[in-house]
């Protein structure tokens, strides 16, 4: 669990200290690779119930929470852009 919060944590830190202008497009990109890991932990998750490994199951699990949690962040960044598309000087 310790673990799972760290990782929060630096995709928390991360989405903060982004340099990029554009927050609304960064947003967009944040949430495209946040439902990728979604689907990532996904299978590896049903591969993991498949076979009988837990080990996997709770890997999958955990990706498909850090996932989650990047989508959110790209959806807080598009929402924060006052000018979606307008990039800052």
């Amino acid at each position: 669990m310790a673990h799972l919060l760290t990782v929060v944590y630096n995709l928390t830190m991360e989405a903060i200290m982004a340099d990029d202008k554009d927050l609304a497009t960064e947003g967009a990109k944040q949430q495209l690779k946040g439902a990728a890991k979604q689907v990532e932990g996904r299978v590896r998750s049903t591969v993991g119930a498949a076979t009988g490994d837990t080990s996997e199951q709770l890997k999958g699990k955990a990706q498909e929470l850090k996932g989650k949690v990047q989508q959110g962040l790209g959806k807080a960044k598009q929402k924060a852009d006052p000018e979606p598309g307008v990039d800052e000087d």
